[in-house]
């Protein structure tokens, strides 16, 4: 509980986006069920009764789609959020920006649920997390109209260049799971640009 309580001050801005999101898209007319916040010593998991109305796979990049319009506009003019749908870009960046383990949305039947992690090494992360926060990361950047490499991927984990090899492995895991998808290949098998998946094949400007 240290340790997540230790997180908390710089992932407050992840957890108020994450809970403003479960309040307003959570299915009203399901009874017997509310939003809920649960804390753990290693993670903290928002659940909300309603499936999501897109895939988890695109929550980056999706245009906004609110399930309660009206209370998402009182929200809006409470300051607590956007409308714009860039809630979920603002906790992949933030989970980036202080290299915590990717978050993980979940679709238990009948509920949306996101889990946010306490800190690990990268070494510690599960290979499915590292290639989850591979996704995430080719996600963002392609909606910044940048494209991931090799780099990028290591700036992401905080890892020097020595770590080329290890964040290569990464990445043709994420290939190999259809995640990403490679659209320019230099010289150099480290300045490769990838995309996600659902993405046009197209290559962004660096």
């Amino acid at each position: 509980m240290k340790l997540l309580k230790k997180r908390c001050a710089r992932r407050f801005p992840c957890i108020r986006e994450l809970v403003a999101n479960a309040l307003f898209h959570q299915d009203l007319f399901e009874t017997g069920s509310s939003s809920m916040v649960e804390i753990f010593d290693d993670r903290i998991e928002i659940t909300n009764p309603g499936e999501p109305l897109v895939s988890v796979d695109r929550f980056v990049d999706t245009p906004p789609k609110s399930r309660n319009e009206a209370m998402a506009s009182l929200m809006r003019r409470f300051r607590i959020c956007e409308e714009r749908g860039s809630g979920i870009d603002k906790v992949v960046f933030q989970t980036e920006l202080f290299q915590l383990p990717a978050p993980l949305f979940e679709v238990p039947k009948g509920f949306t649920r996101t889990v946010l992690f306490a800190h690990q090494a990268m070494d510690d992360m599960s290979k499915e997390d590292r290639v989850r926060a591979c996704y995430l990361h080719a996600c963002l950047q392609y909606v910044q109209r940048q494209n991931m490499t090799n780099k990028s991927l290591r700036d992401r984990f905080g890892l020097d260049e020595s770590k080329g090899a290890q964040i290569s492995r990464i990445i043709n895991a994420a290939l190999d799971a259809g995640l990403i998808k490679k659209v320019s290949i230099s010289e150099s098998r480290r300045d490769s640009a990838y995309v996600p998946f659902w993405s046009s094949s197209r290559g962004l400007g660096k």
